[in-house]
């Protein structure tokens, strides 16, 4: 039995057998391909709005904090491997955008894929290395590697056609499918002693769908499916993370096929129903890695498809592998060999083993120095999983907060009725970002950036969102609500046609606005942010403001300030406020007392169906007398129109 195991293992590490692999590696290669052409599309369309010497963090400023830290150039650049070392402007960062973009395509059709592979690598770490929480899930990370190891996999030349000249070494095949293995079998592993329950309690896919990136309408049919439902699902991720990559290892060719089949049905499944970027579609072209020619043969001989004479090259021609100087072989061992050891330190860490019992002394210190390099990882993949959906949206308001226009995402749940349309291999990285930093423990700086580039009228920032909410007029406040959603159930969706339920969860920073210079300040306290509404026009907020300063509620007691507010409050229409100031002439709370000014702002209120002012209306007549009573009505007469005349203006 160990001996068939040993065996089997030689021939999942490419070492026995008759096994050839040109037309696994050329599928393999061509779907790579195309991951990169969606990564860099996504890269030319959100880059400059993330990194450009306008965005949300500029180049400039984290090159800038980089050099400080670490002000030793070599140290510095480990720290930050990247070509906009060379520089970081507008043209540099289009420029290495649309060369990443080239070499994935060279690579789709097949041309120089060594060259391609080694751009697409480059261009993308020169994208990870620098915009910080941008690339914050494993998504990029598991590309850069997959790059990396693919430039030995792959073929020589710069029109290798389906490679047979140029057949990839055992220990490249090797390696390619030990970064499958990974994949595969640590995502298994660390739901196991990560220690999340919702994955030991056979919860987890009850929460799964409904706090996942994007899910889709097929998640929201899933998650109203019984708990049964969901435990046999947890029984297929087990048995694809944990069975089927020992299948591929010790199953043989047979082992193989079925190890292919749970992945590549696992990975679809997250796909069509989680919308996760490219991850299930890159995880499925790395799948296609355990199959080799002969199998392919087999399958289309059994199936009887239409197949060309010599599709699958003879094992003979396939093996005739090219010599290469013994530097260049001792030398490809040797950075494989490291790469290795990283990886199988990770692996050994994941599955529960002690690390003190690993040369960690060596690898430790390595790992520190090429760990921004991202490519050599750990994969622990939904390790534990979110309690609960929180979301983060934007308003804003032109009107000083007496209306309130929300900024409508793409993509990501927000709207009660509407669900994520099927975007996957897309990644929109600005919405998966936002919603990934809402999630923190601790408030995220991000959403303050978002909202002053909001209120600065950035139209890249802008054109992340749906539509612009202010044709008419710029906003001048900007808040950022919290909600928690959470599906709802199948007999609401048929009645009401909503798919979520939003529980207001207030508010994730302060108050923002843009003072009379122009310059955007944050609220420090809710008395603070009921000042900015003030200011900016917010009669009720005047009047609250004002009557705080009445009652000494939180401020100072100031009849002066206060009757300022009010005042402000009163000539624009509101009735409260009319009242509250005509209280505080007629009692002479620190300013002049004056009961005709009381009686004309009691009159102004009573008109408007004030029951508060009609009691005071009365009272402050008896004091006055009739020929008060006259003036006080004259007064009102001139309020009035000035109100009105304040009013046209304002329209």
């Amino acid at each position: 039995m160990l001996r068939t195991a040993w065996r089997q293992l030689k021939d999942f590490s490419a070492l026995g057998g008759d096994a050839t692999y040109l037309w696994p590696r050329w599928l393999f290669l061509r779907a790579v391909g195309l991951v990169f052409v969606v990564i860099f599309a996504g890269i030319i369309d959100v880059g400059p709005v993330l990194v450009g010497p306008h965005g949300l963090t500029p180049l400039a400023g984290f090159f800038e904090g980089l050099t400080k830290v670490h002000p030793n150039a070599i140290e510095a650049f480990l720290r930050a491997p990247s070509l906009f070392w060379i520089s970081h402007g507008a043209g540099m960062i289009a420029a290495v955008a649309w060369v990443g973009l080239a070499a994935a395509v060279a690579l789709v059709l097949n041309q120089w894929p060594r060259m391609a592979l080694f751009g697409c690598w480059l261009c993308l770490l020169s994208f990870v290395t620098t915009w910080r929480g941008f690339s914050g899930t494993q998504l990029d990370q598991f590309m850069l590697e997959a790059a990396l190891l693919s430039l030995p996999f792959a073929p020589a030349g710069i029109r290798p056609g389906h490679g047979a000249a140029s057949p990839p070494r055992p220990i490249a095949v090797f390696m390619m499918r030990w970064l499958l293995f990974r994949v595969m079998f640590e995502s298994g592993v660390v739901k196991i002693f990560a220690g999340d329950p919702h994955w030991l309690n056979l919860t987890a896919m009850d929460v799964l769908y409904e706090t996942s990136p994007f899910p889709t309408i097929l998640g929201y049919w899933d998650h109203q499916l019984p708990h049964a439902y969901h435990v046999v699902e947890i029984a297929l991720t087990f048995a694809a993370e944990l069975v089927a990559p020992l299948l591929a290892v010790f199953g043989g060719r047979r082992g193989r096929w079925i190890a292919l089949g749970l992945w590549v049905v696992f990975q679809a499944g997250i796909q069509l129903t989680n919308n996760f970027g490219w991850l299930n579609t890159g995880s499925i072209a790395l799948g296609l890695l355990l199959l080799d020619d002969q199998m392919l043969a087999s399958a289309i001989t059994k199936f009887r498809w239409p197949q060309r004479p010599g599709i699958l090259q003879s094992p003979a021609v396939a093996h005739l592998v090219p010599p290469v100087p013994a530097w260049s072989l001792y030398g490809l061992r040797a950075a494989l060999g490291l790469h290795f050891s990283l990886t199988l330190y990770f692996f050994w860490t994941i599955c529960g083993m002690p690390a003190d019992g690993f040369p960690s002394a060596i690898l430790r210190p390595l790992n520190s120095l090429f760990a921004d390099f991202h490519s050599a990882n750990p994969y622990t993949l939904y390790a534990g999983l979110l309690p609960a959906r929180r979301a983060v949206e934007f308003e804003g308001s032109n009107d000083g907060g007496l209306t309130w226009r929300t900024y409508d995402f793409r993509y990501q749940p927000q709207r009660v009725d509407r669900i994520s349309p099927f975007i996957a291999p897309w990644y929109p990285r600005f919405e998966a970002t936002l919603q990934v930093e809402a999630n923190r423990h601790v408030p995220s700086p991000l959403f303050g950036l978002v909202a002053a580039h909001l209120l600065q009228r950035d139209p890249a920032v802008i054109g992340q969102f749906e539509r612009d909410p202010f044709p008419d007029r710029p906003p001048t406040m900007l808040r950022t609500p919290v909600y928690q959603l959470t599906f709802t159930s199948r007999a609401t969706h048929r009645t009401t046609g909503r798919y979520w339920h939003k529980e207001p969860g207030g508010y994730h920073q302060p108050l923002m606005a843009v003072n009379e210079r122009g310059e955007i300040t944050e609220a420090a306290s809710p008395v603070d942010e009921l000042r900015i509404m003030a200011e900016h026009g917010n009669d009720r907020a005047q009047n609250d403001l004002g009557q705080m300063y009445v009652d000494g509620d939180g401020v100072p007691k100031d009849g002066a300030v206060a009757a300022k507010w009010l005042r402000r409050s009163a000539e624009q229409g509101n009735v409260v406020a009319q009242t509250n100031l005509g209280l505080l002439h007629a009692n002479g709370a620190g300013i002049p007392h004056d009961e005709i000014e009381a009686l004309a702002w009691f009159n102004l209120a009573a008109a408007a169906g004030d029951s508060a002012a009609l009691k005071y209306q009365a009272i402050a007549a008896q004091r006055v007398g009739r020929q008060g009573t006259l003036a006080a009505e004259q007064r009102t007469k001139i309020i009035h129109v000035e109100i009105e005349a304040r009013k046209k203006i304002r329209r």
